[in-house]
């Protein structure tokens, strides 16, 4: 057999699919958790965005909204005046997130946010 035949060995083949297998699971791991901080991003955002909502609705109206769905329509205020919507539309949250709603508490009204494990709470 000549000594002159030009190619790779298996050994070195090896190493580069290792290699490659490795690159791969550290860029897929960032990847996911890039999305996730996204995720979390969008959910404060939609969170502070709709704390102002509210913040506008009860200084127009006297009293917090009954429902997120109350600030996506006009509503007139006991002096007749009339304002809003506050929002064009409630915000879709991001995949696998749920917003809650609920009046009462010390500042009136809590806005919630949840999933990825995590939890925001407005205001």
């Amino acid at each position: 057999m000549p000594r002159d035949q030009r190619g790779f060995t298996l050994v070195e083949l090896l190493v580069v699919v290792a290699v490659i297998a490795i690159l791969t699971t550290i860029s897929l791991t960032i990847f996911n958790n890039v999305q996730s901080r996204s995720r979390m991003a969008k959910a404060q955002a939609d969170t502070r965005t709709l704390a102002s909502a509210v913040g506008a609705y009860q200084a127009h109206m006297g009293q917090m909204p009954a429902a997120l769905a109350d600030l996506t329509v006009a509503q007139t205020n006991v002096t007749g005046q009339v304002a809003g919507p506050f929002m064009a539309a409630d915000p879709a949250p991001p995949a696998g997130w749920t917003y809650g709603y609920s009046t009462g508490g010390p500042t009136g009204y809590t806005i919630t946010a949840a999933g990825d494990s995590t939890t925001i709470t407005r205001p």
